[in-house]
């Protein structure tokens, strides 16, 4: 068992390949079918060129502030492919490759991070909740979902996603222990990706690892080279079996690398070096899992320009769409917060249709 066999109060780090793509723990590669292992890069390289492009499209001044995935993409690829289609997503900001594996369309995470909320109304059957902006409040989000699975007896786990810096927010220890008390089949992923926005890792908390907070909750803590996707899919999988046998949640340290900007908002060269960053290029987590799959004769470079060429067009032509589908009418903005709306509300809405009318009189 891997949970069993890694101490979470030491610097231990749980891997399968390393960053050249050779298995380093054959005992813990998981057995995942050829189909499924293509279906996760190819998701991974979807997510790569989606966030490259999102960047690009952000500083033409055609989409809103964005939070990029670049370099993340194993610590949020390996958990959803160890997932259930029944069990529960629940993100934070930085998830747009795990959505996309749990079935959230490229449009509609475009449509999110275009201003339009129509990008949070998922289809049916994908079990995954919106974006979570408000730091670290998924967690008692994710919490009550495992709770409610339990309870219900639906069979299914919640995994959430934080950032290390979100460790540091009491909705963060609130949720960890109450699903701890309850026993809920919570999996929670810390994303620790070494900043939380200019804020280092090293300023963020005491503790020798992240994994190790998992200690005070009488839980199951490990620390996971987060660039590789293996190692991911391995550990989660075993938490899942775990949690529903009633064994509670497991709290998983993702260490992994952010390589772009916190949000199209930060400057990163104001808080680190550019040597760090090269550094962290030579993890690159589809790198490593395209080395991986091309020893087993899976990939090649020719399905890889193929696939680059056929993602740099769906990208293209999905932002199309979402630009061509213009801005939400002006009830969508007001009707969504209550049942019912307020007289308030209706207040504010009636005033602003008022100001439009006069400023097309005028």
């Amino acid at each position: 068992m891997i949970l069993t066999s890694f101490d979470p109060l030491k610097k231990e780090q749980f891997q399968v390949l390393d960053k050249d793509g050779k298995v380093v723990n054959k005992d813990y590669e998981p057995k995942i079918d050829d189909d499924t292992l293509i279906h996760m890069y190819k998701t991974m390289s979807l997510a790569r060129v989606a966030d490259i492009k999102a960047l690009q499209y952000q500083r033409q001044g055609r989409m809103l502030t964005f939070a990029p995935v670049q370099g993340q993409e194993a610590a949020q690829i390996g958990p959803m492919a160890a997932l259930d289609k029944k069990d529960w997503l629940v993100p934070a900001f930085r998830e747009a490759a795990a959505m996309l594996y749990k079935g959230v369309t490229l449009e509609q995470s475009y449509l999110y991070w275009y201003g339009n909320e129509r990008g949070s109304q998922f289809d049916e059957g994908v079990n995954v909740l919106p974006v979570n902006v408000p730091i670290g409040s998924q967690i008692n989000h994710a919490s009550g979902v495992a709770y409610a699975s339990k309870i219900q007896k639906q069979d299914a786990v919640a995994l959430a996603y934080i950032g290390d810096g979100g460790t540091s927010h009491g909705e963060f220890h609130e949720g960890m222990n109450f699903a701890a008390v309850y026993n809920a089949p919570l999996i929670t992923i810390v994303q620790n990706n070494q900043y939380a926005i200019s804020t280092p890792r090293a300023k963020q908390t005491k503790s020798e690892t992240i994994a190790q907070k998992a200690v005070a909750y009488g839980i199951p803590g490990i620390q996971v080279d987060g660039n590789d996707v293996l190692a991911m899919y391995a550990v989660v999988k075993e938490a899942r079996e775990r949690a529903l046998k009633g064994d509670g949640p497991t709290l998983i340290e993702a260490f992994t690398y952010r390589l772009g900007p916190h949000t199209t908002s930060d400057d990163p060269t104001i808080y680190r070096k550019d040597e760090e960053v090269e550094e962290w290029k030579t993890k690159d987590p589809l790198i490593r899992f395209r080395k991986y799959l091309t020893n087993k004769k899976l990939w090649n470079k020719d399905k890889e320009e193929a696939l680059q060429e056929e993602y740099k067009k769906l990208v293209n032509d999905t932002f199309k769409k979402v630009e061509a589908s213009g801005l939400v009418e002006l009830d969508d903005v007001f009707k969504y917060n209550y049942a019912e709306m307020p007289r308030d509300l209706q207040k504010q809405k009636e005033a602003y249709e008022a100001y439009l009318k006069e400023s097309e009189e005028n």
